[in-house]
């Protein structure tokens, strides 16, 4: 859930340094929540040329002291700024796609650890594309096993394989079709034939 902390995030994100400093003012928009000239020996409190010199130090860690409060929720994909929330992406792994709402990134970022630890299965594929879609997602994997009584010579069968995605949503309108087939070629085995196929909850085909 969206709290104060993101609009607070978005504004100290944002901020170019600007401003004066007491516990009343602001540097550039940003709170100084810690002035230097409130924290000197009491000889320097009342001198005019030592406030104005530490309240120019205040406009420049201002937001540097903002950004550091606020940085566990830089952490959070629900409420880190949009082009941080890239570098998350990155840091769990996670494929991005331009064609992705901010709102699914924050998701799919959320979900990217659980989903991570059983990547390669059918339960994490699913999971995935129900984050993207919002919709009842059906894996049809063609699986299989061959067993060999001797070692060496050439693979067995001529099928590579195929992975069939059926996802069951309100409105296909909705969905982006090709961003989800990329996301599910992204985490599938190159190998494997790719079909996605988007229904509405009636049944209707894609």
């Amino acid at each position: 859930m969206r709290t104060a902390a993101a609009i607070t995030i978005a504004s100290v994100h944002a901020t170019t340094v600007g401003g004066a400093g007491s516990t009343a003012d602001l540097a550039g928009g940003v709170p100084v929540r810690h002035p230097i000239g409130d924290r000197l020996p009491g000889i320097y409190a009342g001198n005019e040329f030592t406030q104005r010199f530490t309240g120019a130090l205040d406009e420049v860690l201002a937001p540097v002291f903002a950004v550091l409060d606020a940085f566990p929720d830089y952490l959070d994909p629900a409420l880190s700024p949009p082009d941080f929330l890239d570098w998350l992406c990155e840091w769990v792994a996670l494929e991005t796609d331009e064609r992705w709402s901010l709102d699914r990134r924050r998701d799919l970022v959320g979900a990217a650890v659980r989903t991570h630890r059983a990547r390669g299965t059918a339960a994490a594929l699913a999971a995935q594309v129900r984050v993207l879609t919002g919709g009842a997602v059906e894996i049809v994997d063609s699986g299989g096993l061959v067993v060999r009584e001797s070692a060496g010579g050439a693979l067995p069968g001529t099928d590579p394989g195929a992975v069939r995605v059926v996802v069951r949503v309100p409105d296909r309108g909705q969905v982006d079709a090709a961003a989800v087939a990329a996301a599910v070629r992204e985490a599938v085995p190159v190998h494997l034939r790719v079909t996605v196929d988007i229904t509405t909850d009636s049944g209707s085909g894609s």
